[in-house]
């Protein structure tokens, strides 16, 4: 299949998605100013943060209508958009409650640890459950560096399996958030690479719609996201796209790509992780600050050239993930 041939609808959606974000955020960035939903700032963090403090958050709605708005334009001709359209709305809803509650009832922690995972794991189950029992998807993996003729038989494991990848890349793109324009144009990097992937299976039509959907809204937001950002996604957004790209990634069979693909989402989430274990353990610190992003510029590096180095790393790991598949692009 020559793909360059391929490129019209996901073209035009990535066009849509793109101008309705650049007209909805001008028209919500000032109405969260009026409604003071600000950032509020962690003062044990780079002190160059300090002056984000007020910025406005929640601004993941400002990509998610225009989401949401072509991906239920487009139900009627595939209808399978909607199932990923709704796991997006279910993790942005727990993230906007957990926003609300930061920025409105100033609970700096937003809803309780119990509580947010609560939320997650059953828009995690309900979507897992309907995989496994309403699509003809079936329960295994692909395996990378196999091309695309291997995969592993999850069988009864495979609910559980799901219900944990959802879990795990909605928190890691939440940890990613948290430079100006960092997990925005990651997302964007890795929504185009799925497209083209999607883009060589006629039944992945959706697919490849939907992510560059995704993509489009990634880059209509980083336009008022990039350095100094204007708007933050917060949890609203962050947790809507971590969903929204893991559950493509399980109805294409590549939680594992994803993997290699997130590969810095994966590194965040490890640092965070390492960093509590070990301080536990020992009472010292490995990292400078977690997640990772604040280790580099305690360090030393500038915010803008962490989110370059890591959309750079991100380009590259999604091109180590496209060559384990062994597509032919024309």
């Amino acid at each position: 299949m020559n793909l360059l041939k391929e490129i019209d609808v996901q073209v035009w959606v990535f066009i849509a998605t793109f101008v309705l974000t650049l007209i909805a955020g001008p028209i919500f960035i000032p109405f969260l100013r009026v409604l003071k939903f600000g950032q509020t700032v962690r003062d044990d963090g780079p002190s160059s943060h300090l002056k984000k403090n007020g910025t406005p958050t929640m601004g993941g709605i400002i990509f998610i209508l225009p989401i949401l708005i072509v991906c239920f334009y487009l139900a009627g001709r595939f209808p399978k958009l909607i199932p990923l359209a709704l796991v997006t709305i279910g993790f942005g809803l727990i993230g906007f409650i957990d926003d609300f509650i930061k920025v409105v009832k100033k609970r700096k922690d937003g809803l309780y640890a119990g509580q947010k995972m609560f939320g997650l794991l059953l828009v995690a189950t309900v979507f897992a459950f309907y995989i496994a029992q309403f699509t003809d998807i079936g329960t295994d993996i692909l395996i990378p560096f196999t091309g695309m003729n291997l995969s592993l038989d999850l069988t009864w494991l495979y609910i559980p399996a799901t219900v944990f990848i959802l879990l795990a890349f909605t928190n890691a793109f939440n940890l990613t958030d948290g430079l100006d324009g960092l997990l925005s144009g990651i997302t964007m990097i890795i929504a185009v690479f799925f497209t083209i992937i999607a883009m060589t299976r006629a039944e992945w039509d959706y697919l490849k719609i939907f992510c560059a959907i995704i993509a489009g809204g990634c880059l209509g937001f980083l336009v008022f996201n990039i350095h100094p950002a204007r708007v933050f996604m917060g949890d609203t957004g962050s947790l809507a796209l971590g969903g929204a790209i893991a559950s493509a990634a399980v109805m294409m069979k590549m939680p594992l790509i994803l993997a290699i693909a997130a590969g810095i989402c994966v590194l965040e989430t490890l640092s965070v992780i390492i960093q509590v274990f070990f301080f536990k353990l020992t009472g010292k610190r490995v990292f400078r600050m977690a997640p990772l992003h604040h280790h580099f510029e305690l360090s030393g590096w500038k915010e803008t050239k962490v989110v370059y180095v890591f959309w750079t790393i991100t380009l590259f790991l999604c091109i180590i993930a496209l060559l384990s598949l062994k597509i032919k692009i024309c």
